[in-house]
């Protein structure tokens, strides 16, 4: 394995890894091989950019579906987790904010969580993720007063945000956390601290969840301000990524009330003409395929799924309608993955990638 850089062939979002992902649950694996072969032409990183959608990590992912994970392809990951460990806790004894790429599901810890709970049985080195991942939920000082763990002096973009936000959604937010800790304590893998993490964070999507982040201002506020009209909502960010991820906790903990409360939203949000209007595309990530697999998801996990299946039936004809139309090829923003979510059976867990299961 080397570290260099490399095309986007080895992007999972967008590159040749993702379109494997769908040759191998097609069970295409003469077509997967092609696509892992010009994914993998110029090496595998496992530098500071590899994560459950980049390099080595990605890599892994995809090639367990098809149970052909190798010993060299772990221990490359086992070294990426290493440096990323390292790192969070430099940052943690220091008392430093942490960057969302520190943590978050598309580049961080929580994608890594992600991936070595797939394997089986979970990586030794799963409980070390966990319990960074659990670090979050505790205070931090800054600025004069207690910020959440996962508060960022940047924003979204990148750049430096008077004041820092708190982002909430499932692809690079809080939500993220939450699932992957929720899917853990659900499969027996547990640290100290977890259960009330997941208390923790629940909490505050509980007041918080209806923005894609939060900033300075929304803490100092009785209760975050209302938005002024409804925003996109999609699994990467916005009520479904985490009405799904708030359902997880409410089974992982047992709570009647607050799974209840997670499924209503779903419904009540994708019920919704004024809010599905807002959503333009077929993507799994902001569009009908991310929306149509995680309602599957919830409804699987409801004891009232048939309440789901109008929803999932308009989300279906959606999607089937549209996803041709995707100029990309890819998993995330391309027609790989709209494909993916067209199949009303998963056989490999590819979906494990976007934390819905």
């Amino acid at each position: 394995m080397t570290t260099t850089t490399v095309p986007r062939t080895q992007d999972l979002s967008e590159g040749a890894l993702g379109m494997a992902l769908l040759d191998i649950e097609r069970r295409d694996l003469s077509t997967a091989r092609r696509h892992l072969a010009q994914a993998t032409a110029r090496g595998v990183s496992t530098g500071s950019n590899a994560s459950l959608f980049h390099g080595a990590p990605a890599l892994e992912f995809v090639l367990a579906r098809a149970h052909g994970a190798g010993d060299d392809v772990r221990t490359a990951v086992d070294r990426v987790v290493d440096a990323r460990l390292a790192a969070a806790h430099h940052r943690q004894a220091a008392g430093e904010l942490p960057h969302l790429a520190d943590w978050d599901l598309i580049r961080g810890l929580t994608g890594l969580a992600a991936l070595l709970l797939s394997r089986q049985p979970p990586a030794p080195r799963l409980p070390d993720v966990l319990a960074c991942l659990v670090a979050l939920a505790r205070p931090t000082p800054g600025g004069g007063r207690l910020l959440p763990g996962w508060w960022s002096a940047l924003g979204p973009d990148g750049k430096v945000m008077p004041g820092g936000h708190g982002n909430n959604g499932m692809a690079h937010g809080i939500a993220g956390p939450l699932a992957v800790l929720s899917l853990a304590l659900r499969e027996g893998v547990t640290v100290p601290g977890q259960e009330e993490a997941i208390g923790t964070i629940a909490t505050w999507l509980d007041r918080h969840g209806t923005h894609y982040w939060s900033t300075a201002a929304h803490l100092d506020a009785e209760q975050p301000p209302a938005l002024p009209e409804p925003a996109r909502q999609s699994w990467c960010y916005g009520q479904p990524g985490i009405a799904r991820a708030q359902q997880l906790a409410a089974l992982a903990l047992g709570d009647t009330a607050r799974r209840r409360a997670a499924e209503d939203t779903l419904v009540t949000t994708l019920t919704d003409p004024l809010r599905l209007a807002r959503i333009t595309d077929a993507t799994l990530c902001h569009g009908w395929a991310g929306l149509l697999t995680l309602t599957r998801a919830v409804a699987a996990d409801s004891p009232a799924p048939a309440r789901f299946t109008p929803i999932v039936q308009d989300l279906h004809r959606r999607l089937a309608t549209s996803w041709e139309r995707l100029p990309k090829t890819g998993f995330m923003e391309g027609r790989a993955g709209a494909q993916l979510a067209l199949h009303t059976t998963e056989n490999t867990g590819w979906s494990r990638a976007l934390l819905l299961t």
